[in-house]
C-alpha cells in the first residue's frame, strides 16, 4: 500500500516505514503528525484518485528530527561590468517517519463509487403531421 501526499507545495509517494526530509513542520521532534492532503491511495491494486484530495485517507508520521539541507550558492555575474554577488541559502528540513497510512474502510475507491450511468431511453419520434396536397390556383 501507498500513497502520494501533499505538504510544503510539494509531492510525496510514501510507504509505511519510508523516511523523507520535507520542509520545516512547527511540531517538536518525536510527537505524531498527520498529512490530510493525500491525492492518491493504492490500496493492494485499487486505486483511489482524489479531486483533489481521497476523502477519509490520512498519513501519520512521526517527526524524528529538524535539520538544515546543504548550502546552495546563488553566484550572479555579469562580464567585463564589475558585477558579482554571492548569495548562499540552507532549506530549513524536518524528518519524518511514515508510520501508517489510514484509508476509510466505509469508502469505496473512486474507480468504483463513481455513480453508474443513467440507462439511456430511447424516444419514439412523434409521427410526422399529414401534409395535404392543395391544388394550384390558377
Amino acid at each position: 500500500m501507498y500513497a502520494v501526499l501533499e505538504t510544503g507545495s510539494k509531492q510525496y509517494r510514501v510507504r509505511a516505514g519510508d523516511t523523507l526530509a520535507i520542509e520545516r513542520l512547527d511540531v517538536e521532534a518525536g510527537q505524531p503528525v498527520t498529512f490530510d492532503r493525500v491525492l492518491l491511495v493504492n490500496d493492494e491494486g485499487k486505486v483511489s484518485v482524489g479531486a483533489p484530495t481521497v476523502a477519509g485517507a490520512s498519513v501519520v508520521a512521526d517527526v524524528v528530527e529538524h535539520k538544515r539541507g546543504p548550502k546552495l550558492i546563488a553566484f550572479k555575474m555579469r562580464r567585463r561590468e564589475g558585477y558579482h554577488r554571492k548569495v548562499g541559502h540552507r532549506q530549513e528540513l524536518t524528518v519524518v517517519k511514515i508510520k501508517d497510512i489510514q484509508f476509510g474502510s466505509g469508502s469505496a475507491p473512486a474507480s468504483e463509487s463513481a455513480p453508474a450511468p443513467a440507462p439511456a431511453v430511447e424516444a419514439t419520434p412523434a409521427p410526422a403531421p399529414a401534409v395535404e396536397a392543395t391544388p394550384a390556383a390558377a
